[in-house]
């Protein structure tokens, strides 16, 4: 794990900063005090974005609006001093990482930009608790650079996900495949990371195609398999109702009372060829849906015109 020599005065909780996080990070949130973080840093796309805030200071509104031009370039100075620091202060497979990028990408706006990034990205995981979570949202510009870096800065084994989301439905761009998506990185801070599983409702196209049978009191279910690979000992690979699953070189996945209780419930299902081995029913309306996926197809863009932005 990359180390910060930044060491800070704890902060009361639930505080808006506005401002260069880099120094609000350093100056007020100390070691471990985070649960998650989600960042939507600038993705080097050499376009101009709006200020998120007004500041009754003139020249605080002026340096917003500089902050938030997405332009980096290496020869203004601060990417060598930036470079610098972690080549001094931070070390480890950061430093490694971070001096072979720059072998390759050379003293590019690239590079500054990535510089830029792995300073802020080392302060996010000090401040990260041990059952944290990071969510990084980039583009394919930088996506891969991007992953080193975490790499390096939590350690490979670390990284959980890569999401790709699909952000418009068409883009037109020439000689090239239409950029339609962004990358999601995600990290933990330990293997003790907190995780609740989430799942989504499924559409009524698969419910459809896997859902195909139905009770007469409308239930919709589909077969599911009661026997695993390979034979048993015990009683998982002896006989159940005469049917010795045995001999088609597979075994009872289902204790033998929890095969009784089924049936009495009326959750096996009989095929009526002689010898097919019977298949548990399984409802929909019980299942509790699709587990989230990597590829998030169904979450449109916030337009300029959205009410979620912020102003």
């Amino acid at each position: 794990m990359a180390k910060s020599s930044v060491r800070v005065a704890a902060t009361s909780p639930n505080k808006l900063f506005f401002g260069d996080n880099l120094e609000i990070l350093r100056r007020q949130i100390k070691d471990e005090s985070v649960d998650f973080v989600y960042l939507d840093p600038p993705f080097n796309s050499q376009a101009r974005y709006n200020v998120l805030f007004k500041s009754p200071v003139e020249e605080v509104t002026s340096a917003q609006v500089g902050a938030f031009l997405d332009f980096w370039s290496w020869h203004t100075g601060e990417a060598e001093a930036a470079y610098h620091e972690i080549m001094t202060h931070v070390g480890g497979p950061t430093a490694t990482f971070v001096s072979a990028l720059r072998s390759a990408l050379g003293e590019s706006d690239m590079m500054a930009y990535l510089v830029m990034m792995a300073q802020r990205l080392v302060e996010l995981r000090r401040v990260l608790k041990r059952t944290g979570s990071l969510y990084l949202h980039c583009d394919p510009t930088a996506s891969h650079y991007l992953k080193i870096l975490l790499d390096g800065i939590f350690g490979p084994d670390k990284f959980r996900s890569e999401i790709i989301w699909k952000r418009t439905s068409a883009h037109n761009s020439a000689k090239r495949w239409g950029p339609i998506h962004d990358v999601i990185l995600f990290y933990s801070a330990s293997d003790e990371f907190t995780w609740e599983d989430v799942h989504q409702s499924y559409d009524q196209e698969y419910i459809n195609s896997f859902f195909v049978h139905e009770d007469p009191d409308g239930r919709k279910w589909r077969r599911a398999d009661l026997t695993g690979a390979g034979t048993r000992n015990g009683e998982s690979g002896k006989p159940w109702r005469g049917i010795n699953v045995s001999a088609k070189g597979r075994h009872w996945a289902v204790p033998h009372g929890e095969l009784d209780r089924l049936d009495a419930a009326g959750r096996i299902h009989w095929p009526l060829k002689q010898g097919g081995v019977p298949q548990r029913k399984r409802y929909v309306d019980e299942l509790p849906g699709m587990p989230l996926q990597d590829l998030v197809l169904d979450i449109k863009p916030v337009h300029n015109v959205g009410q979620e932005r912020l102003g």
